[in-house]
């Protein structure tokens, strides 16, 4: 089986794709919780619903169509605090225009908030 972060990730982007209203996304973990869940405060995608199905659970997830590309990024780049801008650069088409989740210390966060915490981490993946 695939990462599952992988796995969500190109799940979400299929249905987007297909314009669907919403997505099943198994199985679930907290890292991708925790990754749905910045995507849901950005606004990409709205409501998130764990099912507890006995097994490793399921997360539905409400999409709103506003979603371009999103892909979880392999292998896991280690990025210092300065380096931010590099993975920004190589990833994201322009400037102020989506965003880089990175696994740092202080939790699941976007290169937004590293820049403004000067921490560094793993990029995880992108969304735009």
């Amino acid at each position: 089986m695939m990462d599952p972060l992988v796995n969500a990730l190109n799940t979400i982007l299929i249905h987007e794709e297909r314009h669907k209203k919403e997505c099943i996304i198994c199985p679930a973990s907290n890292l991708v919780g925790r990754v749905l869940r910045i995507f849901q405060t950005r606004g990409y995608i709205g409501e998130i619903e764990f099912i507890d199905d006995g097994r490793q659970g399921k997360f539905r997830v409400q999409l709103f169509g506003r979603i371009n590309d999103c892909k979880a990024v392999q292998p896991r780049y280690s990025v210092k605090e300065k380096g931010i801008e590099k993975y920004e650069k190589r990833f994201l088409p322009s400037r102020n225009l989506g965003i880089l989740i990175l696994s740092t210390p202080n939790g699941v966060i976007t290169h937004e908030e590293a820049k403004e915490q000067n921490t560094g981490g793993r990029v995880l993946a992108y969304v735009y």
